[in-house]
Protein backbone atom coordinates (compact mmCIF):
# COMPACT_ATOMS: atom_id res chain seq x y z
CA UNK A 1 0.00 0.00 0.00
CA UNK A 2 1.35 3.30 -0.99
CA UNK A 3 0.61 6.55 0.85
CA UNK A 4 0.04 10.03 -0.71
CA UNK A 5 0.40 13.15 0.53
CA UNK A 6 -2.99 15.75 1.02
CA UNK A 7 -0.48 18.58 -0.21
CA UNK A 8 0.03 16.39 -3.51
CA UNK A 9 2.90 18.08 -3.78
CA UNK A 10 5.65 14.97 -2.38
CA UNK A 11 5.79 11.58 -3.83
CA UNK A 12 4.21 8.68 -2.82
CA UNK A 13 5.33 6.24 0.41
CA UNK A 14 5.60 3.11 1.61
CA UNK A 15 3.54 2.74 5.16
CA UNK A 16 6.91 1.83 6.81
CA UNK A 17 7.89 5.60 5.69
CA UNK A 18 4.96 7.34 6.47
CA UNK A 19 4.95 6.27 10.00
CA UNK A 20 8.39 6.85 10.46
CA UNK A 21 8.53 10.38 9.03
CA UNK A 22 4.85 11.60 10.31
CA UNK A 23 4.08 14.64 8.61
CA UNK A 24 5.06 14.46 4.34
CA UNK A 25 7.66 16.85 3.30
CA UNK A 26 5.11 19.29 1.81
CA UNK A 27 3.52 19.71 5.36
CA UNK A 28 0.69 17.61 4.18
CA UNK A 29 -0.61 14.36 6.33
CA UNK A 30 -0.67 10.91 4.83
CA UNK A 31 -3.13 8.78 3.35
CA UNK A 32 -3.47 5.48 2.05
CA UNK A 33 -3.79 5.16 -2.03
CA UNK A 34 -7.08 3.19 -1.46
CA UNK A 35 -9.46 1.85 1.35
CA UNK A 36 -10.62 -2.01 1.36
CA UNK A 37 -14.25 -3.11 1.63
CA UNK A 38 -14.76 -5.46 4.15
CA UNK A 39 -16.79 -8.07 3.21
CA UNK A 40 -20.59 -9.37 3.72
CA UNK A 41 -19.55 -12.08 5.03
CA UNK A 42 -17.34 -9.82 8.00
CA UNK A 43 -20.45 -8.20 8.85
CA UNK A 44 -23.03 -11.10 9.01
CA UNK A 45 -20.45 -12.70 11.72
CA UNK A 46 -19.22 -9.94 13.13
CA UNK A 47 -20.98 -9.92 16.34
CA UNK A 48 -19.41 -13.67 17.21
CA UNK A 49 -15.91 -12.10 17.09
CA UNK A 50 -13.71 -10.76 19.60
CA UNK A 51 -12.77 -7.39 19.63
CA UNK A 52 -9.51 -7.98 18.56
CA UNK A 53 -10.77 -10.38 15.94
CA UNK A 54 -12.92 -7.70 14.61
CA UNK A 55 -9.65 -5.05 14.64
CA UNK A 56 -7.46 -7.49 12.81
CA UNK A 57 -9.89 -7.78 9.96
CA UNK A 58 -9.97 -4.03 9.77
CA UNK A 59 -6.19 -3.44 10.12
CA UNK A 60 -5.46 -5.91 7.35
CA UNK A 61 -7.08 -3.72 4.73
CA UNK A 62 -5.09 -1.37 5.95
CA UNK A 63 -1.24 -2.84 6.94
CA UNK A 64 -2.00 -6.59 5.55
CA UNK A 65 0.06 -5.65 2.04
CA UNK A 66 3.18 -4.26 4.60
CA UNK A 67 3.01 -6.80 7.49
CA UNK A 68 3.04 -10.56 7.64
CA UNK A 69 -0.44 -11.99 8.82
CA UNK A 70 1.38 -13.34 11.75
CA UNK A 71 3.20 -10.02 13.06
CA UNK A 72 0.21 -7.85 12.41
CA UNK A 73 -1.74 -10.05 14.55
CA UNK A 74 0.25 -10.15 17.32
CA UNK A 75 0.60 -6.66 17.00
CA UNK A 76 -3.11 -5.83 17.18
CA UNK A 77 -4.10 -8.53 19.59
CA UNK A 78 -1.20 -7.00 21.89
CA UNK A 79 -2.56 -3.36 21.39
CA UNK A 80 -5.99 -4.82 22.40
CA UNK A 81 -5.96 -6.31 25.76
CA UNK A 82 -9.15 -4.22 27.26
CA UNK A 83 -12.26 -3.87 25.95
CA UNK A 84 -14.21 -1.19 24.18
CA UNK A 85 -18.02 -1.77 25.59
CA UNK A 86 -20.83 0.28 24.83
CA UNK A 87 -23.12 0.85 27.61
CA UNK A 88 -27.12 1.62 27.27
CA UNK A 89 -27.24 5.54 28.53
CA UNK A 90 -31.22 5.89 27.64
CA UNK A 91 -33.69 4.69 25.19
CA UNK A 92 -31.87 4.68 21.97
CA UNK A 93 -28.48 6.54 23.33
CA UNK A 94 -25.46 4.29 24.27
CA UNK A 95 -22.11 5.26 25.40
CA UNK A 96 -19.24 3.53 24.00
CA UNK A 97 -16.39 3.10 26.93
CA UNK A 98 -13.06 4.28 25.24
CA UNK A 99 -11.31 4.59 29.02
CA UNK A 100 -10.23 0.83 29.66
CA UNK A 101 -6.94 1.00 28.38
CA UNK A 102 -4.05 1.89 30.58
CA UNK A 103 -4.53 5.43 30.34
CA UNK A 104 -8.05 5.52 30.77
CA UNK A 105 -8.63 7.15 27.55
CA UNK A 106 -9.17 6.42 23.81
CA UNK A 107 -5.87 7.23 22.85
CA UNK A 108 -4.62 4.14 24.49
CA UNK A 109 -5.93 1.82 21.02
CA UNK A 110 -3.88 4.40 18.54
CA UNK A 111 -0.99 5.12 20.56
CA UNK A 112 -0.46 1.46 21.87
CA UNK A 113 -0.54 -0.05 18.01
CA UNK A 114 1.54 2.88 16.91
CA UNK A 115 4.08 1.81 19.74
CA UNK A 116 4.15 -1.80 18.57
CA UNK A 117 4.35 -1.25 14.69
CA UNK A 118 7.07 1.71 15.05
CA UNK A 119 9.10 -1.01 17.27
CA UNK A 120 8.53 -3.51 14.62
CA UNK A 121 9.96 -1.19 12.02
CA UNK A 122 12.72 0.02 13.87
CA UNK A 123 13.63 -3.83 15.31
CA UNK A 124 17.08 -4.22 12.79
CA UNK A 125 17.90 -0.23 12.88
CA UNK A 126 20.54 1.37 15.25
CA UNK A 127 18.94 4.40 15.39
CA UNK A 128 17.47 6.16 18.24
CA UNK A 129 14.28 7.70 16.86
CA UNK A 130 12.73 10.92 18.52
CA UNK A 131 8.97 10.46 19.03
CA UNK A 132 7.28 14.58 18.83
CA UNK A 133 3.95 14.56 20.29
CA UNK A 134 1.59 17.68 21.20
CA UNK A 135 -1.28 16.82 23.49
CA UNK A 136 -4.25 18.85 24.75
CA UNK A 137 -4.72 16.44 27.42
CA UNK A 138 -4.56 12.23 27.28
CA UNK A 139 -2.79 11.96 23.75
CA UNK A 140 0.42 12.99 25.62
CA UNK A 141 -0.08 10.05 28.53
CA UNK A 142 -1.39 7.50 25.55
CA UNK A 143 1.71 7.97 23.82
CA UNK A 144 3.97 8.34 26.95
CA UNK A 145 2.86 4.99 28.04
CA UNK A 146 2.59 3.54 24.81
CA UNK A 147 6.31 3.74 24.25
CA UNK A 148 7.49 3.81 27.16
CA UNK A 149 10.65 1.64 27.73
CA UNK A 150 10.62 0.76 23.99
CA UNK A 151 13.97 0.67 23.05
CA UNK A 152 15.41 2.94 20.67
CA UNK A 153 12.74 5.45 20.84
CA UNK A 154 12.48 8.90 22.86
CA UNK A 155 9.43 10.69 23.60
CA UNK A 156 8.98 13.91 23.64
CA UNK A 157 5.59 15.62 24.93
CA UNK A 158 4.69 18.94 24.60
CA UNK A 159 1.60 20.69 26.57
CA UNK A 160 0.11 23.70 27.41
CA UNK A 161 1.24 25.29 30.90
CA UNK A 162 -2.21 25.25 32.97
CA UNK A 163 -4.69 23.96 30.13
CA UNK A 164 -4.30 20.26 31.17
CA UNK A 165 -6.27 18.41 33.96
CA UNK A 166 -3.50 17.32 37.20
CA UNK A 167 -3.87 13.56 36.53
CA UNK A 168 -3.51 14.08 32.42
CA UNK A 169 -0.51 16.24 33.42
CA UNK A 170 0.93 13.39 35.92
CA UNK A 171 0.33 10.49 33.53
CA UNK A 172 3.32 12.02 31.12
CA UNK A 173 5.06 14.08 33.46
CA UNK A 174 6.32 11.31 36.33
CA UNK A 175 7.23 8.62 34.13
CA UNK A 176 11.07 9.30 33.87
CA UNK A 177 13.22 7.08 31.51
CA UNK A 178 12.85 7.69 27.86
CA UNK A 179 9.78 10.42 28.17
CA UNK A 180 10.54 13.91 28.60
CA UNK A 181 7.71 16.60 29.18
CA UNK A 182 8.41 20.01 27.68
CA UNK A 183 5.65 22.59 29.42
CA UNK A 184 5.27 25.25 26.77
CA UNK A 185 3.95 28.89 27.64
CA UNK A 186 1.34 28.92 25.07
CA UNK A 187 -1.61 27.02 23.76
CA UNK A 188 -2.30 23.42 21.96
CA UNK A 189 -2.29 25.22 18.63
CA UNK A 190 1.60 26.80 19.75
CA UNK A 191 2.87 22.68 21.01
CA UNK A 192 1.06 21.85 17.33
CA UNK A 193 3.00 24.06 15.59
CA UNK A 194 6.58 23.24 17.21
CA UNK A 195 6.02 19.95 15.93
CA UNK A 196 5.25 20.45 12.54
CA UNK A 197 8.14 23.08 12.04
CA UNK A 198 10.80 21.06 13.49
CA UNK A 199 9.50 18.28 10.65
CA UNK A 200 9.74 20.94 8.40
CA UNK A 201 13.52 22.01 9.30
CA UNK A 202 15.54 20.29 7.08
CA UNK A 203 19.27 20.67 8.49
CA UNK A 204 16.97 18.86 11.59
CA UNK A 205 16.02 16.35 9.84
CA UNK A 206 19.99 15.42 8.88
CA UNK A 207 21.01 15.30 12.49
CA UNK A 208 17.88 13.19 13.74
CA UNK A 209 15.02 10.64 13.29
CA UNK A 210 12.07 12.29 13.92
CA UNK A 211 8.60 10.94 14.21
CA UNK A 212 5.09 12.10 15.60
CA UNK A 213 2.69 10.46 17.52
CA UNK A 214 -0.27 12.75 16.93
CA UNK A 215 -3.19 11.79 15.16
CA UNK A 216 -1.58 13.15 12.16
CA UNK A 217 0.41 9.97 11.60
CA UNK A 218 -1.22 7.32 10.12
CA UNK A 219 -0.43 4.70 12.52
CA UNK A 220 -1.86 6.83 14.95
CA UNK A 221 -5.51 7.62 13.69
CA UNK A 222 -6.14 4.48 11.71
CA UNK A 223 -6.58 2.10 14.63
CA UNK A 224 -9.06 4.10 15.77
CA UNK A 225 -11.26 2.68 13.15
CA UNK A 226 -11.45 -0.80 15.24
CA UNK A 227 -13.75 0.61 18.05
CA UNK A 228 -16.34 1.92 15.79
CA UNK A 229 -16.72 -1.63 14.06
CA UNK A 230 -17.05 -3.20 17.83
CA UNK A 231 -19.84 -0.56 19.07
CA UNK A 232 -21.61 -2.03 15.42
CA UNK A 233 -20.81 -5.84 16.68
CA UNK A 234 -22.69 -4.91 20.57
CA UNK A 235 -25.64 -3.57 18.98
CA UNK A 236 -29.07 -5.67 19.30
CA UNK A 237 -30.88 -4.14 16.45
CA UNK A 238 -27.98 -3.53 13.82
CA UNK A 239 -31.56 -3.00 10.95
CA UNK A 240 -31.60 0.40 13.35
CA UNK A 241 -30.41 3.67 11.57
CA UNK A 242 -26.75 4.25 13.45
CA UNK A 243 -25.40 7.78 14.09
CA UNK A 244 -21.94 8.31 15.99
CA UNK A 245 -21.44 11.49 17.98
CA UNK A 246 -17.82 12.20 18.14
CA UNK A 247 -16.53 14.86 20.65
CA UNK A 248 -14.17 16.89 18.23
CA UNK A 249 -10.64 18.33 18.79
CA UNK A 250 -7.70 17.49 16.28
CA UNK A 251 -10.69 15.34 14.47
CA UNK A 252 -8.44 12.29 14.12
CA UNK A 253 -11.47 10.05 16.26
CA UNK A 254 -14.22 11.49 13.32
CA UNK A 255 -11.40 11.13 10.07
CA UNK A 256 -11.50 7.40 11.67
CA UNK A 257 -14.90 6.84 11.58
CA UNK A 258 -15.85 8.56 8.39
CA UNK A 259 -12.95 5.45 7.22
CA UNK A 260 -14.62 3.05 9.12
CA UNK A 261 -17.58 3.91 6.95
CA UNK A 262 -15.82 3.71 3.73
CA UNK A 263 -14.75 -0.01 4.29
CA UNK A 264 -18.45 -0.33 4.64
CA UNK A 265 -19.66 0.16 8.24
CA UNK A 266 -23.45 0.37 8.38
CA UNK A 267 -23.36 4.82 9.74
CA UNK A 268 -26.20 6.87 8.74
CA UNK A 269 -24.21 10.04 9.72
CA UNK A 270 -21.68 11.19 12.47
CA UNK A 271 -22.20 14.31 14.60
CA UNK A 272 -19.19 16.69 14.93
CA UNK A 273 -19.59 17.75 18.59
CA UNK A 274 -17.41 20.52 19.45
CA UNK A 275 -17.01 22.75 22.71
CA UNK A 276 -16.19 26.64 21.95
CA UNK A 277 -13.28 25.90 19.22
CA UNK A 278 -15.68 25.57 16.35
CA UNK A 279 -14.26 26.25 13.51
CA UNK A 280 -15.24 22.77 11.74
CA UNK A 281 -18.95 23.95 12.74
CA UNK A 282 -18.46 26.94 11.26
CA UNK A 283 -17.44 24.98 8.06
CA UNK A 284 -20.52 23.10 7.94
CA UNK A 285 -22.31 26.23 7.72
CA UNK A 286 -20.59 28.11 5.26
CA UNK A 287 -18.37 26.08 3.35
CA UNK A 288 -15.73 28.21 4.74
CA UNK A 289 -12.24 26.73 6.76
CA UNK A 290 -11.13 29.76 8.80
CA UNK A 291 -8.47 28.35 12.19
CA UNK A 292 -8.75 30.68 14.34
CA UNK A 293 -6.71 30.78 17.94
CA UNK A 294 -7.94 27.76 20.41
CA UNK A 295 -10.09 28.75 23.46
CA UNK A 296 -9.71 27.14 26.70
CA UNK A 297 -12.86 25.01 28.21
CA UNK A 298 -13.53 22.75 30.59
CA UNK A 299 -13.31 20.47 27.78
CA UNK A 300 -10.11 20.63 27.11
CA UNK A 301 -8.77 17.77 24.97
CA UNK A 302 -11.12 19.53 22.22
CA UNK A 303 -9.60 22.99 22.50
CA UNK A 304 -8.10 23.28 19.00
CA UNK A 305 -8.28 26.06 16.88
CA UNK A 306 -6.51 24.55 13.66
CA UNK A 307 -7.93 21.00 13.34
CA UNK A 308 -4.76 19.17 11.41
CA UNK A 309 -7.19 16.06 10.62
CA UNK A 310 -9.40 18.11 8.72
CA UNK A 311 -7.33 17.86 5.94
CA UNK A 312 -7.88 14.36 5.73
CA UNK A 313 -12.08 14.78 5.78
CA UNK A 314 -11.41 17.19 2.94
CA UNK A 315 -9.28 14.91 0.85
CA UNK A 316 -11.86 11.76 1.91
CA UNK A 317 -14.29 13.70 0.43
CA UNK A 318 -13.15 15.92 -2.95
CA UNK A 319 -13.20 19.34 -0.49
CA UNK A 320 -17.10 18.73 -1.41
CA UNK A 321 -19.18 20.66 1.20
CA UNK A 322 -22.28 19.07 0.12
CA UNK A 323 -20.24 15.48 0.35
CA UNK A 324 -19.66 16.00 3.73
CA UNK A 325 -22.46 18.07 5.44
CA UNK A 326 -24.62 15.31 4.14
CA UNK A 327 -22.72 12.87 6.42
CA UNK A 328 -21.57 14.65 8.86
CA UNK A 329 -23.59 17.35 11.12
CA UNK A 330 -22.03 20.06 13.80
CA UNK A 331 -23.09 21.05 17.11
CA UNK A 332 -20.85 23.52 19.40
CA UNK A 333 -21.57 24.14 23.36
CA UNK A 334 -20.42 26.64 25.77
CA UNK A 335 -18.99 25.46 29.47
CA UNK A 336 -22.28 26.60 30.80
CA UNK A 337 -24.20 24.09 28.68
CA UNK A 338 -21.81 21.19 28.79
CA UNK A 339 -21.72 21.70 33.12
CA UNK A 340 -25.93 21.36 32.61
CA UNK A 341 -25.63 18.49 30.30
CA UNK A 342 -22.85 16.13 32.87
CA UNK A 343 -25.03 17.61 35.59
CA UNK A 344 -28.86 16.48 33.46
CA UNK A 345 -27.27 12.88 32.56
CA UNK A 346 -26.13 12.72 36.12
CA UNK A 347 -29.29 13.55 37.34
CA UNK A 348 -31.85 11.38 35.57
CA UNK A 349 -29.70 8.15 34.38
CA UNK A 350 -27.63 8.23 36.72
CA UNK A 351 -24.56 8.04 33.95
CA UNK A 352 -21.34 9.22 34.97
CA UNK A 353 -19.88 11.73 31.71
CA UNK A 354 -16.41 13.57 31.52
CA UNK A 355 -16.86 16.82 29.76
CA UNK A 356 -16.06 15.78 26.14
CA UNK A 357 -18.39 12.54 26.63
CA UNK A 358 -21.22 15.20 27.91
CA UNK A 359 -20.67 16.92 24.52
CA UNK A 360 -21.27 13.88 22.80
CA UNK A 361 -23.73 13.01 24.26
CA UNK A 362 -25.99 16.19 24.49
CA UNK A 363 -25.71 16.48 20.19
CA UNK A 364 -27.26 12.95 20.47
CA UNK A 365 -30.06 14.47 22.70
CA UNK A 366 -30.93 17.81 20.37
CA UNK A 367 -30.13 15.98 16.95
CA UNK A 368 -31.21 12.05 17.48
CA UNK A 369 -34.41 11.76 14.77
CA UNK A 370 -36.95 8.42 15.08
CA UNK A 371 -35.88 5.10 14.00
CA UNK A 372 -31.82 6.38 14.89
CA UNK A 373 -29.53 4.64 17.65
CA UNK A 374 -27.23 7.29 18.74
CA UNK A 375 -24.01 5.94 20.00
CA UNK A 376 -21.67 8.83 22.12
CA UNK A 377 -18.12 8.44 22.39
CA UNK A 378 -16.96 8.59 26.03
CA UNK A 379 -13.60 9.34 25.42
CA UNK A 380 -11.55 9.40 28.73
CA UNK A 381 -12.14 8.17 32.31
CA UNK A 382 -14.51 10.98 34.26
CA UNK A 383 -11.75 10.91 37.31
CA UNK A 384 -9.40 12.33 34.97
CA UNK A 385 -11.36 15.78 35.61
CA UNK A 386 -11.93 15.00 38.91
CA UNK A 387 -12.06 18.42 40.04
CA UNK A 388 -14.50 19.48 37.17
CA UNK A 389 -16.88 16.44 37.45
CA UNK A 390 -17.25 17.02 41.42
CA UNK A 391 -17.81 20.42 41.41
CA UNK A 392 -21.02 19.78 39.22
CA UNK A 393 -22.13 16.50 40.22
CA UNK A 394 -21.22 16.52 43.84
CA UNK A 395 -17.92 15.68 45.93
CA UNK A 396 -17.30 11.82 46.33
CA UNK A 397 -19.46 10.69 43.07
CA UNK A 398 -16.62 10.23 40.75
CA UNK A 399 -14.60 6.81 41.65
CA UNK A 400 -10.96 7.13 41.40
CA UNK A 401 -9.45 4.34 39.58
CA UNK A 402 -5.79 2.27 41.07
CA UNK A 403 -4.13 3.18 38.25
CA UNK A 404 -4.86 7.01 38.55
CA UNK A 405 -3.97 6.96 41.98
CA UNK A 406 -0.95 5.71 41.35
CA UNK A 407 -0.16 8.68 39.03
CA UNK A 408 -0.90 11.43 41.18
CA UNK A 409 1.39 9.93 43.64
CA UNK A 410 4.36 9.98 41.54
CA UNK A 411 7.16 13.26 40.78
CA UNK A 412 6.15 15.71 38.34
CA UNK A 413 9.01 16.19 35.96
CA UNK A 414 8.93 19.25 32.69
CA UNK A 415 10.65 21.32 31.68
CA UNK A 416 9.62 24.70 30.40
CA UNK A 417 9.74 26.01 26.82
CA UNK A 418 8.26 29.09 25.45
CA UNK A 419 6.29 29.34 22.05
CA UNK A 420 9.40 30.06 20.19
CA UNK A 421 10.70 27.64 17.76
CA UNK A 422 13.93 28.94 18.11
CA UNK A 423 13.97 27.88 21.37
CA UNK A 424 12.61 24.31 20.46
CA UNK A 425 14.82 23.86 17.94
CA UNK A 426 17.33 24.49 20.12
CA UNK A 427 16.10 22.05 22.82
CA UNK A 428 16.17 19.38 19.93
CA UNK A 429 19.66 20.21 18.43
CA UNK A 430 21.25 19.25 22.02
CA UNK A 431 19.67 15.98 21.51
Amino acid sequence: MKYYSTNHQSPQVDLMTAVTKGLAPDRGLYMPERIGKLSKAFFDNISNLTFQEISFEVAKCFFGEDIPEEKLREIVFDTLNFDTPIVAVEKDIYSLELFHGPTLAFKDVGARFMARLLSYFLSESKKTVHVLVATSGDTGSAVANGFLGVPGIRVHVLYPKGKVSEIQEKQFTTLGRNITALEVDGTFDDCQALVKSAFMDNELQQQLVLTSANSINVARFLPQAFYYFNAYAQLTDKNTNVVFSVPSGNFGNLTAGLFALKMGLPVSRFMAANNRNDVVYHYLQTGKFTPRPSVATIANAMDVGDPSNFARILELYQHNHAQISAIMQGTTYSNDQIRETMAQVFRTTGYLTDPHGAVGYRALKEKLQPGETGIFLETAHPAKFTETVEEIVGKGKVPMPERLKAFLEGEKQSNALSPAYSDFREYLSHL
